[in-house]
């Protein structure tokens, strides 16, 4: 793995800690569930060699990023966090690149600050809107996103944790089942789980977000933006066909939810985690969308 250079700012009331690589303009990189800022091994080097500035943050509740003082993971926060970082770490403007929940995150960074993002980059995750309509109550999305309903249970973290945390193993096997899963990477991923309270705040990007009694009120209209909200940025988004269930066919009916342009990748035999699966591929058509 590359020689990362690594720093800690304040951003939006936490400590985020960061790794980076490379110097010229910021691309913020924002990980998923269940993983860290290391995801980013392979893309880091990659940008940093073609003029970028690479910042892989771990996100809020992923040690050693501190835990917001009220506990909230709402994914409207996560956005606010994006906006908030690309300030701290000295940019008027930036690139966003996110996987999972840091995709997510990557559409709300753009939905609230359009001004501040010049093209974003998505992995694995269809814009949040489509769930919004036919698809919320399609079987095979529903069967692919299993996990967000079981993390409502008060015993998931318990579960999760079991067997030297076994599930989060499992869980990027079904993700990814045709991806010889490095054991660095997964003794990294553990490694950032076994650090305190960082189960549960990764399930409460769940619980906070899925479940409406657990929204905020105060921030619905701001959920609302996030969520719906067609992109005002151009787009690269990459989806695998051997991701989980119904969340290709989500990919594949977003077009509409993209105001400024959407470039759409689709990775035959790829799953959850293409940009570590496939990194040259992956890597290379990142670099030429932010250089054009």
């Amino acid at each position: 793995m590359a020689n990362f250079s690594t720093g800690n700012v304040q951003a939006h009331g936490i400590d985020f800690h960061y790794v980076e690589l490379g110097s010229g303009p910021l691309v913020l990189c924002l990980h998923g569930f269940p993983d860290n800022a290391f995801t980013y091994r392979y893309l880091l080097p990659a940008l940093a060699g073609a003029g970028f500035r690479a910042v892989a943050p771990f996100m809020r509740g992923y040690a050693p990023t501190s835990r917001p003082p009220d506990e909230r993971y709402q994914s409207v926060l996560l956005a606010q966090d994006g906006v908030a970082l690309i300030s701290a770490l000295g940019a008027e403007h930036a690139f966003v690149v996110g996987h999972d929940w840091g995709a997510l995150a990557t559409y709300g960074v753009a939905a609230l600050a359009p001004e501040r993002v010049r093209k974003i980059v998505t992995l694995a995750a269809a814009h949040p809107a489509t769930l919004l309509g036919a698809l919320a109550t399609n079987y095979d999305m529903i069967k692919g996103g299993w996990h967000a309903y079981f993390f409502q249970m008060p015993f998931a973290e318990q579960a999760v944790a079991a067997n030297d945390y076994e599930f989060l193993e499992r869980w990027w096997r079904d993700a990814s089942p045709e991806y010889d899963l490095p054991q660095e990477i997964s003794e990294s991923v553990k490694e950032t789980f076994r650090r305190p309270g960082v189960v549960t705040a990764a399930l409460n990007y769940y619980r906070h977000t899925m479940n409406p009694a657990n929204r905020d009120p105060a921030l619905a209209a701001l959920q609302e933006k996030v969520t719906a909200t067609p992109t005002p940025v151009p787009v690269l988004a990459f989806h695998g066909t051997k991701d989980r269930p119904g969340r290709l066919a989500a990919f594949e009916q977003m077009d509409r939810f993209f105001a400024a342009g959407l470039e759409k990748i689709i990775l035959p035999g790829a799953g959850h985690f293409l940009h570590l699966e496939r990194p040259t591929e992956v890597n290379a058509k990142i670099v030429e969308f932010l250089k054009a």
